[in-house]
């Protein structure tokens, strides 16, 4: 069984789409799926899909967000660096359980974690 997609509701769909586009390795995920300022389909290199539709009543769970898989600490050193560079607000990655990780509030209104296990 593979995962076929997420749905988002953000309030900003294209500073969401730019943060899955420019650091996440996100693209249009074609085939007439709607790109634009309301809604937008994206596709990873593994072929599955995120969409997000813009929402003024954005309201997550207080444990939900999105995770990325990185295959080295220092990946996600290099991930972090990457997001401040480009402007984002994001606390250090810190050890936790195993793995070196950081999580930081998304332009859309949801939580994002970008991770990797140690050895």
């Amino acid at each position: 069984m593979k995962l076929n997609h997420i749905n988002l509701g953000v309030t900003d769909v294209p500073a969401t789409v730019a943060l899955f586009q420019d650091h996440f390795g996100f693209m249009p995920a074609g085939g007439g799926m709607p790109m634009n300022d309301r809604m937008a389909f994206m596709r990873d290199d593994a072929g599955s899909l995120i969409s997000v539709f813009r929402a003024n009543d954005v309201q997550y769970p207080k444990v939900f967000h999105i995770g990325f898989m990185q295959d080295t600490p220092q990946q996600v050193r290099d991930m972090h660096q990457q997001l401040v560079s480009a402007g984002f607000s994001i606390p250090e990655p810190h050890e936790n359980n195993g793995r070196l990780t950081f999580y930081f509030n998304t332009p859309g209104g949801f939580l994002l974690e970008v991770e990797s296990f140690f050895g």
